[in-house]
């Protein structure tokens, strides 16, 4: 309705009484009040038929319907020549008072249509909220991520820059092959879709691989719960395939010294930050030193072995694989590098439990082999790291870590291993690694990596 009834028979009201719009209605319990107010407000000048729409009387009860435009000129009058009905009963300047309050208030109503357009926009909004949660939560989305990897098998060829050529054509094909294999093999099947390779470009291990894997998750998952997943299939269906990736989850590349009793039976591999207890223990299988190796404290030279574990390394936020670079790699003068390990904080001090890391420079195998630095003691399958001035270097404790640098696309690379030096962070005397290049097909010949 347009307007709100007032009294107690307000739900007895007629219907053509209340279909009447922006009309209000008051009621007056006496037939006898009602006409002396319509004398009294004809006397005042309103003419009934223009003021009033309808006046019914039912069951000693009076309907009044006034046209709310005709309010504010009425109301204008009424009070101007309110004295003039002075002279009537307090009970008719009561009804007077009610009938005008009740107009003012139905003028103040929304309309019936508007409050109708309202609550079905309200509920239609909520409708809508309601189906998009459901949508959301319920219904599979497709989602895309960007993958990278390294082909160690194959030699990077010109053609692979562009995307036209049948080069590019066909190492693409195969990727998508080997993605699908991957994944629908494991527990995401049923949520892998396709990949699609949108670049191949040279680095030192061989071809990366730039891949997007499109997947289809629930709305619900999250982000990085999805990208855990697959994250955890290429790190397992891959890094234990030699055609993949360059490290493998079951080997491990140190130096011979470190292996100077060979029996696997006698040797754990501990990984994580802490030594004691380390987060990962490891027993092992197979040692593999060079053929080479002299096994003498003096002897430098072909100092490297590979490692084989009983059982496979799990990759987390503390325990890392690094990539093997190419044979041909160079690692210019001067790139930073990072090596790490337990070893002693100075000369001849103590072993640490938690791990450390030093940054140390590459210096040139010329500027190394000065007769002031090492005197021609430095052999191609060496290479020195650290500062001329001292104070930075590996010490006691450290041999067999690795020396990594990582590229523009965050790639880590396995530069060398700690091998030996003259004391520890000695002006003129920088830590001498072996160089893992140089060794990188014999490591390949025992392990296929």
């Amino acid at each position: 309705m347009g307007y709100l009834p007032t009294g107690e028979t307000v739900q007895r009201l007629p219907l053509s009484l209340c279909a009447v719009r922006y009309s209000t209605c008051a009621t007056i319990k006496s037939q006898e009040r009602a006409l002396r107010i319509m004398d009294c407000l004809q006397w005042i000048g309103l003419h009934p038929t223009y003021t009033w729409v309808r006046m019914e009387v039912w069951e000693e009860s009076c309907y009044w319907e006034i046209k709310p435009q005709v309010y504010a000129e009425m109301l204008h009058t009424v009070l101007w020549r309110w004295g003039q009905c002075i002279s009537q009963t307090e009970e008719l300047l009561a009804d007077l008072s009610e009938i005008l309050i009740q107009m003012d208030r139905a003028t103040q109503r929304l309309e019936p249509w508007k409050i109708a357009v309202i609550v079905v926009a309200v509920i239609a909004g909520l409708a809508l909220i309601i189906g998009l949660l459901t949508f959301y939560l319920c219904h599979d989305q497709d989602r895309y991520y960007n993958a990278s990897f390294i082909i160690t098998n194959v030699k990077y060829k010109p053609q692979y820059e562009r995307q036209t050529t049948e080069e590019f054509r066909d190492l693409s094909e195969e990727i998508e092959t080997m993605m699908s294999a991957v994944f629908k093999g494991s527990f995401l099947s049923k949520r892998y879709i396709r990949s699609h390779v949108v670049s191949l470009s040279p680095d030192p291990g061989g071809v990366l691989a730039s891949v997007v894997l499109v997947f289809k998750f629930v709305s619900a998952d999250s982000q990085a719960t999805s990208l855990g997943h697959i994250n955890r299939v290429l790190r397992i269906r891959l890094q234990t395939s030699s055609n993949s990736l360059n490290v493998d989850q079951s080997t491990l590349v140190i130096t011979g010294k470190c292996l100077r009793v060979q029996d696997p039976r006698r040797w754990t591999a501990s990984f994580g930050i802490l030594l004691r207890p380390p987060k990962q223990k490891k027993y092992v299988r197979r040692i593999i030193v060079h053929e080479k190796y002299g096994n003498i404290v003096l002897d430098h030279q072909y100092d490297v072995a590979v490692v084989e574990l009983a059982s496979p390394i799990e990759f987390t936020s503390d325990v890392h694989s690094v990539c093997l670079p190419e044979a041909s790699h160079i690692f210019p003068e001067n790139t930073s590098c990072f090596v790490t390990g337990w070893g002693a904080l100075e000369n001849d001090g103590q072993s640490v439990n938690q791990l450390r890391q030093a940054e140390v420079k590459i210096i040139s195998t010329e500027v190394c082999n000065g007769r002031a630095v090492y005197n021609g003691a430095i052999t191609p399958g060496m290479l020195c790291a650290g500062y001329l001035e001292g104070k930075v270097d590996a010490c006691q404790g450290d041999s067999g870590g690795p020396l990594v640098n990582v590229n523009s696309r965050g790639i880590w690379y396995l530069v060398g291993i700690v091998s030996w030096g003259d004391e520890c962070g000695k002006r003129n005397k920088p830590g001498v690694y072996t160089r893992v290049t140089y060794y990188r097909d014999w490591i390949a010949s025992k392990t296929g990596i």
